[in-house]
Parts: C-alpha cells; sequence; structure tokens
C-alpha cells in the first residue's frame, strides 16, 4: 500500500520514510509542485517489475507466461 507525502515533509523525515520503503512495509509517492509525482520503492520490487515488462514485451513470450500462469492456477483449484 502507498503513502503520499510532500517533498518538504520526505525531505525532514527522510531516514524514516527510507526505513518504510527499505522494510517493504509502503511506497511512499511524493509530490512536489511544479513537478512530476515520483515514487520510492525497493530497489527489489523494481527489479522485479523491470524483469516482468522485459519478459512481457514479447509477444509470444507473453502469451506463453500467462498460458503456464493459467495452467498453475487451474492446478492450484482442483487442489481445494
Amino acid at each position: 500500500m502507498a503513502i503520499t507525502t510532500t517533498y518538504t515533509k520526505l525531505r525532514t523525515h527522510l531516514a524514516s520514510f527510507l526505513d518504510l520503503v527499505g522494510s517493504g512495509q509502503r511506497i511512499v509517492i511524493v509530490k512536489h509542485r511544479g513537478t512530476k509525482d515520483v515514487a520510492l520503492l525497493p530497489a527489489k520490487d523494481l527489479s522485479g517489475l523491470l524483469e516482468t515488462l522485459h519478459l512481457l514485451r514479447s509477444d509470444k513470450n507473453a502469451r506463453r507466461l500467462l498460458t503456464a500462469l493459467n495452467r498453475a492456477t487451474r492446478v492450484k483449484r482442483k487442489k481445494r
């Protein structure tokens, strides 16, 4: 779950926000007047998102991954 803060509040409480983000508890959205919002998230999460984007970039690979996911979901449902 994300929390939103201002640039000024982030600057004042940077260590606390970094602790929240680093522990994986939160994503922090930073609003800064006159610029686009930015997000602070754990590097591991960013890496995972970038890898997923890379894997889904190819239509063929995306279809293969979604087929495997659907198959795994069906198997999981049958076990219940």
